[in-house]
Formats: structure tokens, sequence, C-alpha cells
């Protein structure tokens, strides 16, 4: 399960509530990916936010930073990424700096150019198994894509073979 999204979109934050009750539903069943997608003539502060979750996950606390991100949308200003970072458990004295001077900016980057090579027009984006989600990011929808897969790749396992 991969998302393209962002940390200002409404959407987004709904759909990432929809994303944590999938990871709890089928938990060892699916991974999720999450690529950065920052609508910046829409939500200017959304690629600071995106490289403060990139800066994040340099002491592993991507998801947590991801998860404060949501919580804090409208307050994603670099001030502001600098006590969610704190909120999220990292303790890199340089964050703020590193913010301040894009050191993962080009992270940020390479997800969006993916996005767009791959067509993504409107977030959030969703794909299962490299497929894009049709219809709304909603939990049924998206458990009945992801149901699918999940037959599929059981008929693509070998079949067993008797001693």
């Amino acid at each position: 399960l991969m998302e393209f999204g962002e940390y200002e979109s409404e959407d987004c934050a709904k759909a990432n509530e929809v994303v944590k009750q999938l990871l709890e539903e089928y938990e060892g069943r699916i991974k999720f990916n999450f690529r950065h997608f920052p609508l910046t003539m829409v939500h200017q502060r959304s690629m600071k936010a995106g490289e403060a979750a990139v800066a994040a996950a340099q002491e592993g606390k991507f998801w947590e930073m991801h998860n404060v991100l949501f919580s804090n949308r409208r307050n994603l200003g670099t001030t502001s990424l600098k006590l969610h970072s704190k909120e999220a458990g990292v303790k890199n004295k340089k964050f703020l700096d590193d913010l301040v001077n894009g050191v993962y900016g080009w992270q940020v980057q390479d997800d969006l150019k993916e996005g767009i090579d791959r067509g993504v027009k409107e977030i959030p984006a969703f794909f299962i198994n490299n497929e894009p989600l049709k219809g709304k990011a909603t939990y049924a929808n998206i458990s009945a894509a992801i149901e699918e897969a999940l037959k599929k790749t059981k008929k693509k396992a070998p079949a067993k073979q008797r001693a």
C-alpha cells in the first residue's frame, strides 16, 4: 500500500486515520509506504513539513513525526516543526538548521517526481501493488482493493510439493 500525500491536506489527514485502521486490520499482511507530494501552490508549508518527516526518519522517528504533523496540520511553520520534532522524540540538535538549509529537500522532491511520473494529480493518491486505487480513499474502497491484491498474491504462490 503506497500513498502520495502531504501534511497540510485535510483529505490526507482523514486518509491517515483510514491507513491506521488498515495497518491494524492487516497487521503483518501489508506494508505501507508514504510518499511526499506537497501541493506547494495551495499549501506553502507542506514542503518543509515533508522535509521534517524525512529528518525525523534519520532517527527512526518517521511515523511518530508523520502522525504529529497530521495532528498539527494547521501549525506547520518552521519553528513549530522544531517543536513537533521534540514531541515526536527527535533528539537531533541540528534539526532546525537542517530544515532551514533544505538538507532533506531532495528526498521530498524525488517523491514528488515519482508521483508525477505515476500520474498523480490529486492527493491522497493510493497504489496497491503499484495499481492506482479507483474511487475515494475510504476504508471500504482500500480494504476491498487490498483483499483483491491478497487473493492475487495467493494464486501466484508456488504449489507445495509433496515429499
